[in-house]
């Protein structure tokens, strides 16, 4: 129980770096309770913005959710994060890239090797924690929407306000990066989300091998529920179709815990979201224990006027759930030996 616990955090966008942001507090000097060694899996679909000029210029895996990754587990308020977070407002070709973008780019390049840039760009940024990319291979996204319709690129996925079918990758089959794979098998605790369910979640769940390890691991396994519908992707889902989602695109039974908001999100919130078609995810406790998941409750609402995770409660709750997970090996591991 002395070694710290093993988190490995999977997911994208601004969902995954919010849980690793509350996550860095309980990391090395910086720790508040128990030490966590932090694995952080990140999509590489991303083909808008920064990301997606750099793909189609270079050639290379979208940069962007890696660099959010990382500055989320850098040190706060360093030279150097806020460098990696920068964004030109002006200039040819550099107006509305990141020069964290350009730096994990250019890294590519040296190296030849997208993971290996990665690797590099965390040293030099010192971050509390590890990223790899869920595949090195330059994937697309495509979604089936309801009326059978084909539409290819996360950022027109992102755009359909149909309902989505299924979510695939193209090419099909990719392989993941080994170190990902190994750090899954050795995690205390696996968490999904929070983020877009179909565009930042279940992607690493497309990725050959993904799945499997995450079943084989003696982990606890927990999906922490969005707190609003994303217009189009996830309009009327409640907690319990996230789930199903999740598990269709996995190939079966992969959660232990599905993780819920229990803050009520003001009149006045709801009111400016519901313009847009995006009211709370109902928390259906009955449907999701009927799946054989477990519950876990919390005050998970970020105060201000969007509707957002709070970092440090959502990082709270996944510790608590990363020592449960710890036992839980123990108790494998001390099984195997009686039986041996």
């Amino acid at each position: 129980m002395k070694a710290p616990l093993r988190v490995v955090s999977i997911g994208g966008g601004t969902g995954l770096s919010s849980l690793l942001n509350g996550l860095k507090r309980f990391t090395g000097t910086v720790g508040v309770g128990p030490e966590v060694d932090i694995t952080a899996i990140v999509t590489v679909t991303d083909d808008g913005g920064s990301s997606g000029r750099l793909r189609r210029d270079f050639d290379v895996l979208p940069p962007g959710d890696i660099r959010n990754c990382m500055a989320a587990l850098a040190e706060d308020g360093t030279l150097l994060s806020k460098l990696f977070q920068y964004r030109f407002q002006s200039g040819h070709g550099l107006k509305g890239h990141s020069f964290g973008n350009l730096f994990l780019t250019a890294l590519t390049e040296i190296t030849g090797d997208f993971p290996e840039a990665v690797q590099r760009s965390s040293e030099v940024l010192n971050i509390a924690g590890k990223i790899y990319p869920s595949t090195n291979a330059n994937v697309a996204l495509e979604a089936v929407l309801e009326n059978g319709k084909v539409v290819s690129g996360e950022t027109r996925i992102s755009r359909s306000r149909k309902r989505i079918r299924e979510i695939r990758l193209n090419p099909r089959r990719v392989k993941p990066l080994k170190a990902a794979l190994e750090a899954i098998a050795q995690a205390d605790l696996i968490t999904l989300g929070p983020g877009s369910l179909f565009t930042s979640v279940v992607p690493n769940l497309l990725v050959e091998g993904i799945p499997k390890a995450i079943r084989g691991s003696k982990a606890i396994k927990a999906y922490f529920v969005n707190l609003m519908w994303q217009p189009g992707e996830t309009t009327d889902f409640r907690a319990s179709d996230h789930l199903q989602a999740i598990e269709d695109h996995a190939g079966g039974k992969l959660l232990d815990y599905a993780v819920v908001n229990v803050s009520p999100i003001s009149r006045a919130v709801r009111k400016r979201y519901a313009a847009e078609n995006a009211l709370p995810v109902e928390n259906d406790l009955d449907a999701i224990l009927a799946r054989g998941i477990q519950i876990r409750e919390a005050n998970l609402l970020q105060k201000g006027p969007n509707v957002r995770h709070n970092p440090e409660a959502i990082a709270k709750v996944a510790v608590e759930l990363a020592v449960e997970g710890r036992i839980r090996r123990m108790g494998y591991a001390l099984f195997c030996e009686t039986v041996d």
